[in-house]
């Protein structure tokens, strides 16, 4: 079997600020459950792959972290960038680390800040598009809305191409950037559109092709690099070009300009996990429609997330869709509607030098 599996693992998640720092990432956290994320994404993936058919895209600094939330993970499918410059080229250097392996491969692109509820399901599907893959599509995982949500791309499905194993699939007519409330809900209420998961699935050497195609100047630096894989200049080589990369993404780089694209729809209970509002909708609410992790006491509190560390009691009175997140330097206090701006924190402290903080 040529199928393996990439693991997305890099993300600084600032919008989850102050639980995720630098040196304790989102991925590397437990969010949801008793295992952090990065150890549910690698547990979802066991039954259907060895663990050496897993491999973990991440930063360098975060390589002993994860390493040791998955000990039995071997230390050569790491991939560490010296420095984030976006999906995109992630996913080159994953791919030609691959090609080196295993030039005839199929991988699939997940990630590490992903909730699956339904892991059988996703599997079952990601076995579908593995298939559909194989014949040289480029395949992308879809979400079927819940809601007519602003805050996610999205994909508009055209004609059914093929079902396999009772799952269908469509080409994938247009992709369209997040929208606004009124976009939102005609695209919603169409049913001819979903969620763009940033999942997919492609032969190793069909994805090389379309960077070759559509961002010829990565795809030279991508040949320098895995010229260097194995070899001694490997590490010299890498952290020469890495920082001269264009910063892009995936979907505009390559799936917006590709053709012969298609989308599977999913229902697998998918929420990814990027800001307070995320993990308030994961976590069980109260009578008051609040999400309490932690000691507390409340009156006339409602819809509140409030995470606490454990070590203290926290009381509200008179709150409303608001966001407390407690740690054992730092507490976050905001309105639910505010939070995006919570990287604006991240990056203040960044310029005023409070690095203890970050």
């Amino acid at each position: 079997m040529n199928y393996h599996a990439i693991i997305m693992a890099g993300g600084s998640g600032t919008r989850l600020w102050p639980l995720s720092r630098g040196g304790s990432p989102k991925q590397a956290l437990k969010l949801a459950g008793e295992r952090t994320m990065f150890q549910n994404a690698v547990d979802r993936l066991l039954p259907l792959f060895s663990i050496d058919r897993i491999a973990i895209v991440t930063r360098e600094e975060h390589r002993a972290i994860l390493s040791a939330q998955m000990p039995d993970m071997p230390s050569n499918n790491f991939i560490c960038e010296p420095e984030g410059r976006g999906t995109a080229p992630a996913i080159g250097l994953a791919a030609i680390h691959l090609r080196r392996k295993n030039p005839d491969a199929v991988m699939a692109v997940l990630t590490a800040d992903h909730f699956i509820a339904n892991a059988e399901q996703f599997r079952k599907t990601l076995t579908a598009a593995f298939q559909v893959a194989a014949k040289g599509r480029l395949v992308t995982l879809g979400i079927t809305p819940s809601s007519a949500s602003t805050g996610f791309g999205y994909i508009k499905q055209a004609d059914l191409l093929e079902g396999t194993g009772n799952i269908p699939v469509f080409r994938v007519e247009k992709f369209v950037e997040k929208p606004d409330a009124e976009n939102a809900v005609r695209m919603f209420e169409s049913k001819d559109y979903c969620w763009n998961s940033g999942m997919f699935i492609w032969k190793v050497e069909r994805i090389l092709e379309e960077f070759k195609h559509l961002m010829p100047e990565f795809y030279e630096q991508l040949l320098k690099v895995e010229k260097a894989i194995g070899t001694s200049s490997y590490n010299s080589t890498i952290n020469r070009i890495w920082p001269e990369v264009t910063k892009e993404t995936i979907d505009y780089g390559i799936m917006e300009k590709s053709k012969d694209v298609a989308v599977i729809p999913v229902d697998i209970g998918w929420t990814d996990i990027g800001n307070w509002s995320s993990l308030y909708d994961l976590i069980p609410h109260d009578d008051c429609g609040n999400a309490v992790r932690g000691p507390h006491i409340g009156i006339d509190t409602n819809d509140t997330l409030v995470l606490g560390n454990g070590k203290r009691l926290i009381a509200t009175i008179g709150l409303k869709d608001m966001v407390i997140v407690d740690t054992d330097d730092a507490v976050l206090i905001c309105p639910k509607n505010r939070e995006q701006e919570v990287r604006g924190i991240v990056k203040k402290l960044g310029e005023k030098h409070m690095r203890e903080w970050l």
